[in-house]
């Protein structure tokens, strides 16, 4: 649903933009997730961290999720992509469904293109928010200058692996 309003914290929104800057740095710009991130992020409401009602999705919420047309129910947590990992439910930001939850409130019905057509999940309910838990961010991205090789070799694993995240339909 891209006329919803979503909302994202100041940090998230930091982090979330030297990603996308790092990948121009190293020319990914052309890539269809890192566009449809701007324009997530582009859209959405920044909202100081000890702000941002404990229902929505953040980077690093844990949420349940509803599949519409299954009703099967799922949880996954929202990570980097350096943190992704399929196997431990941990969704990349640049996957279609991971740029689709941030921001996102419990109640919201998530709606996302895949090869077999139009998904749409539920977020039924956010098991774990780093912000309403308290939990302070003891370790910050690093987009820096000194730190963007390692992130164009995260930018470039994501590519040989990014077909595992482009069509997982979740059914």
């Amino acid at each position: 649903m891209k006329n919803r309003d979503i909302y994202v914290t100041d940090q998230d929104m930091k982090r979330l933009n030297g990603l996308l800057e790092t990948a121009r740095h190293f020319n990914y710009h052309n890539r269809a997730d890192l566009a449809e991130l701007e324009a997530e992020l582009a859209r959405g409401q920044m909202i100081a961290s000890a702000q941002i009602p404990p229902d929505v999705i953040t980077m690093n919420s844990t949420v349940c999720l509803v599949d519409l047309e299954t009703g099967e129910e799922m949880v996954y947590t929202l990570v980097f992509p350096n943190e992704a990992d399929i196997e431990q439910n941990r969704i990349s930001i640049l996957a279609p469904v991971g740029t689709a939850l941030l921001g996102y409130k419990v109640g919201d019905t998530v709606e996302w293109q895949v090869p077999g057509g139009l998904s749409r999940l539920k977020v039924k309910e956010i098991l774990y928010q780093p912000e309403a838990s308290g939990a302070e961010e003891t370790e910050l991205v690093d987009f820096s200058p000194s730190a963007q090789a390692r992130w164009r070799d995260t930018l470039e694993k994501v590519i040989k692996n990014q077909e595992v995240f482009d069509d997982y339909s979740f059914s």
